[in-house]
């Protein structure tokens, strides 16, 4: 099975962020990498963390995403 579904992660200030603390693994489904954000949104915002972007191979679905409350 293919693992074409990927999150890029952004900083406050829109620059893509890597490093260990973030996942980089790819996701056989797109509810499979929802599945994920939604179970480790909170770790990501503690890394940094401020949006995501969903990709499946080199196509935006949706994003950038906020990961804080709309206020």
């Amino acid at each position: 099975m293919s693992s074409d579904w990927t999150w890029l992660y952004f900083d406050a200030h829109g620059e893509t962020m890597e490093g260990a603390a973030l996942s980089t693994r790819g996701f056989p489904t797109q509810s499979d990498a929802e599945n994920f954000l939604g179970e480790s949104w909170r770790d990501l915002l503690e890394a940094g963390v401020e949006a995501v972007t969903l990709r499946h191979g080199d196509t935006v679905v949706y994003g950038a995403m906020s990961l804080r409350a709309a206020e």
